[in-house]
């Protein structure tokens, strides 16, 4: 399935709100920030912090497109110059589940890190229950490196653990 990423914009709001909304129950399985996301206004808010600047936030999002449709996003998190590393983080409607498109997505963010920001190290981070999500980093090679403990605060009031996965620059990349 063909699918391009573009830098996140004002307009993408209605469509992520509508995907967080009526993939409630999906998405929010692992994701604890949808239950704090009740309306429109609530994502309207985050796409403009968003687009604040990575520099001030430390974070670059991008919509995840099919055609023109918007069916995710992808993003750097905690983007640290200074030790040239960065997390990437990721969700997808379920309607477009076990296509490849997320693995491939994360690859080209792994290309623009490491030519484009001169990045050494990535790491992804999924909740230790959520197989489909920590499939990604073990099919592009990144190193499991072990459990960050009690990590995540869940939408039961729990905190989860979550498994963490370390991809370097110097590692053997496939893109």
């Amino acid at each position: 399935m063909n699918f391009r990423l573009k830098p996140l914009e004002m307009s993408d709001t209605e469509a992520i709100f509508n995907i967080i909304n009526n993939q409630r129950e999906y998405i929010g399985e692992w994701l604890p920030f949808v239950q704090y996301t009740k309306e429109v206004e609530d994502t309207r808010k985050f796409v403009a912090s968003m687009l604040e600047g990575p520099d001030k936030h430390l974070s670059k999002v991008y919509a995840i497109m099919v055609e023109d449709q918007l069916i995710g996003l992808i993003s750097f998190k905690d983007i640290n110059r200074v030790n040239k590393n960065t997390e990437i983080g990721y969700w997808l409607s379920q309607d477009f589940q076990g296509n490849g498109i997320v693995t491939k997505a994360v690859k080209q963010l792994c290309k623009m890190a490491f030519e484009d920001w001169e990045m050494y190290r990535i790491v992804i981070k999924c909740a230790v229950g959520n197989h489909p999500s920590k499939k990604i980093p073990q099919k592009i090679g990144f190193i499991y490196e072990g459990i960050e403990r009690g990590s995540i605060l869940m939408p039961d009031n729990t905190f989860d653990d979550l498994e963490v996965y370390s991809l370097l620059k110097s590692d053997p990349i496939n893109y």
